[in-house]
């Protein structure tokens, strides 16, 4: 029987999804893969921390921090940053969920190389890490004989990198080509049922969806990154958000969007990677896909890759409205797949 000590870093709405599904899964864990839990550490951007050796309840941290009130009130001693956090949780996993720094991956890089410096695996649904920091992170799990695993970056839930990892040896990708950003999805359907852009907005900021500047997804950052990190790590090409050629969706109007309506088209927000020799061209911009595409279909805040190899021309991933909770399981299943064979 495995057991595991378990931080959250960051218990925002994925990290809380999290906490709840270990605790729905916790007999399935035990029974099936012989992994037992106890949580040691909870950190939040606004909420405190709290830190217990034997373990923390989380059902009373979940109350505490949805109810607005302080993790201190838990915890057996305060801890005053991050990274003394990482160093007092006595864990074996670290769920690094920190806001994403599109720019250079930080404070994240730093908590995922001291938590994997300590010994623990490091799980992250952050994706600065991995284009800033892929390499780095990788060589030094390997030396510290951990994982460092991040399934959530792209798609939440959806198994791409494990797929690459462990389902498909010996394939080289030549491109892909999607839809990664829900919002911008999202907001263009709407504008095609006649909201405004502004409008359809506001719909996404009001669900949780999109941030109060919601300029990350719009202007094509969200999607830059997630092609980067693809590119990075299925191509073992390095590759930053900046390098990616990118135009975001604010120059889609209304009248735009009816007109290709009407025409039986609609506007995505099409990611793109291509591998030329020891290069590769990333692209992210609004596109106009006819009815024959795979992408034509993709509604709401669903979001598909389509993948070219050497040895399976066409291979698609769709994910159909993803919500915190499948975010929340890709970390569960970076957890078994780190744990299982110990």
């Amino acid at each position: 029987m495995s057991q595991s000590r378990l931080a959250l870093l960051g218990f925002g709405n994925v990290g809380r999804a999290l906490a709840r599904l270990l605790q729905r899964k916790e007999t399935e864990l035990k029974e099936k893969y012989a992994i037992t839990f106890s949580v040691t550490g909870i950190a939040t951007g606004r909420h405190g921390s709290a830190i217990h050796p034997n373990g923390l309840d989380l059902e009373q941290a979940l109350h505490l921090v949805e109810s607005d009130q302080s993790l201190s009130l838990i915890t057996q001693y305060p801890i005053p940053n991050s990274l003394e956090f990482i160093r007092n949780c006595s864990a074996d996993v670290l769920f690094e969920n920190s806001p994403v720094n599109h720019h250079n991956g930080q404070p994240a890089i730093d908590h995922l190389r001291t938590a994997l410096e300590l010994g623990m695996h490091a799980i992250t649904a952050n994706k600065g890490p991995v284009v800033h920091a892929y390499r780095e992170l990788t060589e030094l799990a390997a030396k510290m004989k951990r994982k460092f695993y991040f399934e959530s970056t792209v798609m939440d839930g959806a198994p791409i990198f494990s797929l690459f990892r462990s389902a498909l040896p010996a394939t080289q990708l030549s491109s892909l080509r999607g839809i990664l950003n829900s919002t911008t999805n999202l907001i263009l359907g709407r504008m095609e049922n006649g909201e405004t852009f502004e409008e359809a907005v506001q719909y996404c900021q009001q669900i949780g969806l999109a941030e109060t500047d919601p300029s990350g997804d719009v202007d094509g950052w969200d999607a830059a990154i997630k092609v980067a990190a693809l590119v990075t790590v299925l191509m073992g090409l390095p590759l930053k958000p900046q390098e990616v050629d990118r135009t975001g969706m604010r120059g889609i109007t209304a009248k735009m969007v009816a007109e290709a309506k009407a025409q039986g088209k609609r506007w995505k927000l099409v990611c793109t990677a291509e591998r030329d020799g020891n290069t590769v061209k990333g692209r992210v911009a609004p596109e106009l896909v006819s009815p024959s595409s795979p992408l034509y279909s993709v509604e709401g805040s669903s979001s598909i890759v389509e993948f070219h190899t050497d040895t399976l021309s066409s291979l698609s991933i769709v994910e159909g409205n993803p919500g915190p909770e499948t975010t929340a399981y890709g970390l569960l299943a970076d957890f078994i797949n780190s744990v299982k064979n110990q």
